[in-house]
């Protein structure tokens, strides 16, 4: 396993704490997350800022990584992302980019159908 792509399973790993503060913490400063439906964050403080509001309604996460692949600074995680939320449980395949820079994620792109995520709320 590369450096990488243990640095991507340490990220996914953290998910469950559900502590913004240590998965902004594997962002490099000026880094990008995208969720594909949504606008980008940028920087650190707009990560923290969008992770915050997405977990703010779930009790608990757990991130299943069904396919994990990589090449140089590139890692591709298929994942399906099991969220407990107020509402109730969401089941998500999501396909995550990310691209690492230094020991850290300079940009993820989640990939998703977002009517997958809002029908399971309904």
């Amino acid at each position: 396993m590369t450096d990488n792509e243990q640095l991507v399973r340490d990220f996914i790993n953290a998910w469950p704490r559900l502590d913004p503060d240590e998965l902004v913490g594997f962002f490099h400063p000026e880094g990008t997350y995208h969720n594909m439906p949504l606008a980008p964050a940028v920087g650190r403080d707009g990560i923290r800022a969008m992770i915050s509001g997405f977990i703010s309604s779930w009790r608990a996460t757990e991130w299943e990584v069904l396919n994990l692949i990589s090449a140089g600074p590139i890692v591709v995680a298929e994942r399906v992302d099991r969220m407990d939320t107020e509402q109730g449980p969401v089941a998500l395949p999501v396909v995550g980019v990310f691209e690492l820079e230094g020991g850290q994620i300079k940009a993820w792109r989640d990939y998703f159908d977002l009517a997958s995520y809002t029908n399971q709320l309904a």
